[in-house]
């Protein structure tokens, strides 16, 4: 490690040491020395003396060398935090430096530190949230900060994780003005990223079993920073929730998570799931706005089908059929459009009126997939033939532009049953027209791996039947597709919770190896898991096949 760092800090060397034992956030020291080496044993003898003196065993142990140090002016930095944009949103998270405000670092904060504590903030004056940084410096022990310097110093660090008694490299190279996403991390190369993926697949799902409560909802979510729940609820999450503990019962038929299953079915059904007054329909309603939305009957439709399926049973046939029905009701046939929302009515009344006739794009690529899933669940021609009513609005509205994983889904599933070359050939620009942004966006969008892994489904069906369509074989660009799923796979651990990244954290054994949303303050949601774990889960069972095509 010695010969490996050579950044000096106000005329000497610096080492930070990061642990915890899992239960809060890392307590973090540094030390100076004349030598890396100095720094080293400094800050280790540090270390020793508060564990001794705090009585505790470190599970985690994290050692960072700063280097790449430059100077900025504090009025830069608030124009560079909110230069950090996507969709028009300001990401101040995606700001990957540590930062010293003192030449000898006397007072640094890690780029973990400044994040888990959301100390940067491109609405406060100098980009730096005062408030939060001395009530965190406070709660480290160290002295606060009456005001900010008119220079800072931004530096990155080579990092080394203690995990559990293996010591692992972080990757510790730096670009730009805002720094490499996966800064701060360990490296999982291409051939171990299938086991992997399983591993950490099996602790979210743990995670969604632990979230679930004794009448089968689920605690919604988690704000990691501050280890808050999420006070909303979602029916339609929980409905994605529940299909990714089906498929990992498909996958691994560990029968321990079918209790959990049956558990979270119940609730749906019982609690929200409402019958029209002739009873040949029905409707999942969201209670808090007393509405229904046809996306609530898609999904469930979705679920239940892969539940019936998967456990070999036709338990909710009837309901499938009900729910189904509720969606023909709110299909146009002559456009192919859905109607999107119809208002329920209060408490002890059944409305059933018509309120908004679009709420998000969503709606229509789940209902579709579910209408599809019913027919292949019965082989009844209705439910398809209103698919094909529903994709023929997608292609005639150029449906490519909304970037949707359900459209995905949908032409996967219909293209199985209706030959037809307009069908692949929308499928494959749902893809093709996409993969720039796809690759290029800076946050995690994991629907957008579930939209390459379904589409991928498809194009390798195609080329196993040798279906050849002109699109095809004039547009498609088969190795940028390839490329694009590989680099997301690789792209999308940068929001997984590895235990570099959860030690900074309010409660870092609570979301270790859990799945965040950077973007909305490490965010922790059941729906969030669904979508990583549906992308991910493909990616595992087609990796030999798509390593071939590589």
């Amino acid at each position: 490690i010695a010969e490996t760092h050579e950044a000096q800090t106000g005329g000497g060397y610096r080492a930070f040491l990061s642990f915890t034992d899992g239960s809060f956030r890392a307590k973090v020291l540094s030390a100076r020395g004349a030598t890396v080496r100095d720094a080293w044993e400094n800050a280790l003898d540090s270390a020793r003396a508060y564990l001794k003196s705090h009585g505790f065993t470190a599970r985690y142990l994290k050692a960072d060398f700063p280097g790449g140090i430059r100077t900025i002016d504090t009025a830069k930095l608030l124009a560079t935090l909110k230069d950090i944009q996507w969709l028009d949103e300001t990401l101040n998270s995606f700001f990957r430096f540590g930062i010293a405000f003192d030449d000898e670092f006397k007072v640094a904060l890690l780029e973990q530190e400044l994040n888990g504590n959301r100390i940067l903030d491109a609405e406060d004056a100098d980009g730096i949230v005062m408030k939060r940084m001395n009530s965190y410096l406070a709660q480290q022990g160290r002295d606060a900060l009456e005001k900010l310097p008119d220079e800072l110093t931004l530096f990155s660090c080579r990092g080394y994780i203690n995990d559990e008694g293996e010591c692992l490299a972080l990757n510790y190279e730096q670009s730009g003005d805002h720094g490499r996403q996966d800064y701060g991390r360990r490296a999982i190369p291409d051939i171990d990223l299938p086991d992997s993926l399983r591993a950490i697949a099996n602790k979210n799902i743990e995670f969604l079993k632990d979230s679930m409560k004794e009448d089968g909802s689920f605690v919604y979510g988690w704000r990691p920073c501050t280890d808050r729940p999420l006070d909303n609820y979602n029916i339609l999450r929980h409905t994605g929730a529940v299909w990714s503990l089906i498929d990992y019962y498909r996958d691994t038929r560990d029968a321990s998570v079918k209790p959990y299953i049956d558990r979270a079915v119940d609730y749906l059904l019982k609690t929200d799931m409402e019958y029209t007054d002739d009873g040949d329909a029905a409707y999942i309603v969201t209670r808090k706005h007393n509405e229904i939305e046809v996306g609530g009957n898609g999904l469930a439709i979705c679920m239940l089908v892969n539940y019936m399926e998967v456990f070999d049973t036709d338990r909710y046939m009837d309901v499938c059929e009900r729910l189904g029905e509720g969606i023909l009701r709110l299909l146009d046939p002559d456009t192919g459009k859905y109607y999107h929302v119809l208002y329920f009515g209060e408490p002890g009344e059944k409305d059933f009126s018509r309120k908004d006739p679009f709420r998000t794009v969503f709606y229509d690529g789940e209902s579709t997939y579910a209408l599809c899933s019913m027919y292949r669940l019965t082989e009844d021609e209705k439910w398809l033939d209103s698919a094909k009513i529903a994709v023929e609005n997608f292609i005639e509205n150029d449906y490519e532009k909304y970037r949707d994983q359900w459209v995905a889904y949908s032409m996967n599933e219909i293209t199985k049953y209706a030959d037809d070359e307009r069908y692949y050939a929308f499928a494959l620009r749902n893809v093709q027209s996409n993969l720039k942004i796809i690759r290029e966006s800076p946050v995690s969008y994991h629907t957008r791996m579930e939209l390459l892994m379904t589409s991928f489904e498809m194009y390798d069906r195609m080329k196993r039947e040798g279906i050849s369509v002109l699109y095809e074989q004039t547009v498609f660009d088969e190795k940028a597709f390839i490329d694009t799923i590989f680099y997301r796979a690789e792209y999308m651990l940068n929001f997984c919770f590895f235990p570099e990244y959860a030690m900074y954290m309010a409660n870092p054994s609570r979301i270790e190896d859990i799945f965040f949303v950077r973007y909305d303050s490490f965010r922790v949601r059941i729906d969030d898991i669904q979508h990583y774990l549906g992308g991910y889960r493909q990616f595992v069972k087609q990796y030999d096949r798509l390593a071939e095509y590589r």
